[in-house]
């Protein structure tokens, strides 16, 4: 497993070590030892979900503040992402910036999204299996949100002119000048 972090320096891009052949392959998907020594401290997950969507469905941004701020090990089992995730710190350097990647079934890639940060995605394919590991349980009096489309994130969302398919919820989503953030 390879984790190298982003422009944002807590969110790492995780890469696993695959092994194939003709028949198909195997990839160890997660390893608490090597996971926790990669970011060099320890998380412990509670909480697996999954997800499945159509193309140019948009789920996000979402987070949960503390008591019940959540980390998630996401990834792309089925289909293809743009993944992304923004720094919700206000005493951060980076509050309000965010990374992005393509996380798909092909490449195998994982985002390590710690606490503290908005998380969301688009589907780029047909459809989208899409797996969290997270380190907290779903507190609905923690939840937060923020518009997948505030000017002031500028998130760079790979649409090609399609208008993203949204819950009622997302888009009711508050700007970042609103939206409850962590400290």
């Amino acid at each position: 497993m390879q984790a190298t972090p982003t422009l944002l320096p807590e969110v790492l891009l995780i890469e696993p070590q695959v092994f194939g052949d003709a028949r198909g392959f195997f990839m160890e998907s997660w390893n608490e030892a090597r996971f926790n020594a990669a970011l060099g401290y320890d998380v412990h997950f509670v909480q697996d979900n999954h997800s499945r969507s159509s193309r140019g469905v948009l789920r996000g941004l979402h987070y949960q503040l503390d008591p019940h701020a959540q980390g998630k090990l996401v990834r792309c089992v089925s289909g293809a992402v743009f993944d992304v995730a923004v720094d919700m710190r206000r005493s951060s350097a980076n509050f309000g910036r965010w990374v992005g990647y393509e996380l798909s079934a092909e490449n195998q890639r994982q985002l390590w999204i710690p606490p503290g940060f908005a998380h969301g995605f688009v589907v780029l394919s047909d459809t989208a299996d899409f797996l969290y590991k997270t380190s907290g349980r779903y507190a609905p009096e923690c939840e937060g949100a923020v518009r997948w489309d505030d000017p002031a994130v500028g998130i760079a969302w790979p649409l090609d002119g399609m208008a993203p398919r949204l819950s009622p919820k997302d888009e009711a989503a508050p700007l970042l000048a609103s939206a409850r953030t962590f400290d």
